[in-house]
């Protein structure tokens, strides 16, 4: 695995809510751990990983997802697909 990988999950997981998380780069590093992601029309990505399911906003300007919410979201997603920064 790469350092960029288990980076880009440690950082979901800081305190406080990073919001400036790369979004290629958070798509990289969740198909790195099998995650399959589907880009629908209206700009949302769907994401796939061990039984589990998210859907989140794209960004729409720059590439970074700058939403606390969808951040957190995203964390407790990877908790319950068994993605933590002590797992990886």
């Amino acid at each position: 695995m790469s350092h960029k990988h288990k980076a880009i999950i440690e950082k979901i997981f800081a305190h406080p809510i990073a919001t400036n998380i790369d979004w290629k780069k958070l798509e990289h590093a969740l198909e790195h751990f099998g995650a399959e992601i589907e880009i629908s029309n209206s700009n949302r990505a769907k994401i796939v990983l061990n039984g589990q399911e998210l859907s989140i906003s794209l960004p729409h300007h720059g590439h970074e997802i700058a939403d606390k919410t969808e951040v957190t979201q995203l964390r407790h997603f990877l908790e319950a697909a068994g993605i933590t920064p002590d797992a990886v």
